[in-house]
């Protein structure tokens, strides 16, 4: 599966955290990241990451082209609630297309465990509704 993972600026240290911690689960899959997130977690878990432009020059917007394109199956988005971010619009287009292609989206360390717990489990059933059993996104009715 192909997996992003995104983290502001305070979240960094936890999203590198999660992945050390899920090293075994994360090495089984294809991840990407934006610019600094990647090369933090490429450091420090020696995983091995595609990494895109930092998220305020494009990073963003660069998952949410992969995701308008079904290419990308989960998005762990360690998110900081607390402090604006100069690139709200982005973030928000990327969280909008998760929803309208029915991409898992965690934005805190409680859901992305769920959805690791699930990928360890192999409960792939979300794909096989929503995307079909080919990777073709479908509509819900």
């Amino acid at each position: 599966m192909n997996i992003a993972l995104i983290a502001h600026d305070k979240k960094k240290n936890d999203i590198v955290r999660f992945a050390t911690a899920y090293i075994k689960t994360l090495e089984e899959h294809t991840l990407f990241a934006t610019g600094t997130t990647g090369l933090r977690i490429e450091q420090e878990t020696g995983l091995q990451v595609h990494r895109f432009q930092s998220g305020p020059f494009g990073g963003d917007q660069e998952i949410g082209a992969m995701i308008a394109n079904n290419k990308m199956d989960v998005v762990l988005f360690f998110r900081d609630p607390l402090t604006a971010q100069p690139h709200e619009p982005d973030i928000a287009a990327l969280i909008r297309l998760c929803d309208v292609y029915s991409v898992p989206l965690a934005t805190n360390m409680g859901t992305a465990e769920v959805i690791i717990k699930g990928l360890e489990r192999g409960d792939l059933s979300w794909r096989k509704i929503v995307r079909g059993e080919k990777g073709e996104h479908h509509e819900l009715d």
